[in-house]
């Protein structure tokens, strides 16, 4: 399956509900988002319905998101469904982590391939402030279930954010001892910037990566550590997409940089997004959407195959550094 610009588009993120057990300060209101009608949000079957019909036109991997997806009933059903599906290879899933302690052993049984854990800052009065309602033990109990359930590989994704002065090289260790996979992520102005009124962040707080790798190799020297090595293709960790990875010599996992604005990667992107609503977005950064919900609820499997067509048609060249978008991260899928 090629889109208009001929690269091939063999992945689906799914965003399962704009709901959270969270209320992050760049991503929705404290009082949270308005919930969606019964008849507005995917039902799981339609979800499924959707999926097979994406196969038939190439999609083979998929990612489960939200808001948070494990808040969504049905969701290990639905993840055992998906990895029964002819064409599909691998189903993973990003999560807060916080539910994972009594989830993730069903969720492995069921199929699920690896997980991603949003993490955005390891100062425990800091993620309490960015989550609002959070406590980092949560999270960081999601890891080790991650773990201790056998997912491999686990990866952190910490989005950088200029403001919060997080500590890049303590998140950067994590990877040494246990095989865990750091990522961090270029802050990306996806929704409506809010960060002139003390809330949420502005284009400002973009930390390009290559500053970013220089500020964790000269604290990792100044501490007598090595420097971060780059790492070849053999080795980087299952699903690494655009992200670029190093390590420190010797050490369990990795640590990569995603560069969504710094060093794009539009020329190779692949993915097609559903929102919890029933849209396809051909691009997280456009705000371009195709009803595939009402094309399922109409037309059946055949009207849902044509709206894939027309996403493909619609994915653009690249997002030409736009700022800002009509929905915001939990309501598009993060």
């Amino acid at each position: 399956m090629r889109d208009g610009h001929g690269r091939v588009i063999d992945y689906l993120r799914i965003s399962l509900t704009d709901r959270c057990n969270f209320r992050c300060i760049y991503c929705m209101p404290e009082s949270g988002v308005q919930q969606m009608g019964h008849d507005e949000i995917l039902r799981i079957e339609e979800i499924e319905a959707i999926a097979r019909v994406a196969t038939g036109i190439g999609i083979r991997s998929v990612r489960l998101t939200g808001g948070e997806p494990l808040v969504r009933k049905g969701v290990v059903d639905l993840v055992a469904a998906l990895n029964d599906m002819p064409g599909i290879v691998n189903v993973s899933m990003t999560t807060n982590g916080v539910l994972l302690p009594e989830m993730a052993s069903d969720l492995k049984a069921a199929g699920l391939s690896r997980v991603n854990i949003s993490l955005d800052t390891l100062d425990a009065d800091q993620f309490a402030d960015i989550t609002r309602v959070g406590k980092i033990e949560s999270t960081l109990k999601g890891i080790e279930a991650a773990l201790e359930a056998g997912f491999n590989p686990v990866k952190i994704n910490a989005v950088t954010v200029r403001r919060l002065n997080q500590d890049y090289l303590e998140f950067a260790k994590l990877s040494i001892d246990r095989p865990l996979h750091v990522r961090f992520i270029e802050y990306m102005p996806v929704g409506e910037s809010t960060g002139s009124d003390g809330s949420g962040w502005d284009r400002t707080d973009v930390i390009p990566s290559e500053e970013l790798l220089e500020i964790i190799n000269d604290r990792a020297i100044a501490e007598g550590m090595p420097a971060l090595e780059p790492l070849d293709g053999e080795h980087k960790p299952l699903g690494w997409g655009p992200a670029r990875y190093f390590e420190f010599p010797g050490a369990l996992g990795t640590v990569g940089f995603i560069s969504p604005l710094s060093r794009h990667f539009c020329s190779e992107c692949n993915r097609l997004r559903l929102t919890a609503d029933g849209k396809l977005r051909p691009c997280l950064f456009s705000d371009r959407e195709i009803d595939v919900r009402a094309a399922l609820r109409e037309g059946g499997e055949e009207a849902v195959h044509n709206a894939f067509l027309e996403a493909l048609n619609l994915k653009p060249d690249e997002h030409h550094d736009k700022v800002g978008t009509e929905r915001n991260m939990s309501q598009i899928g993060g």
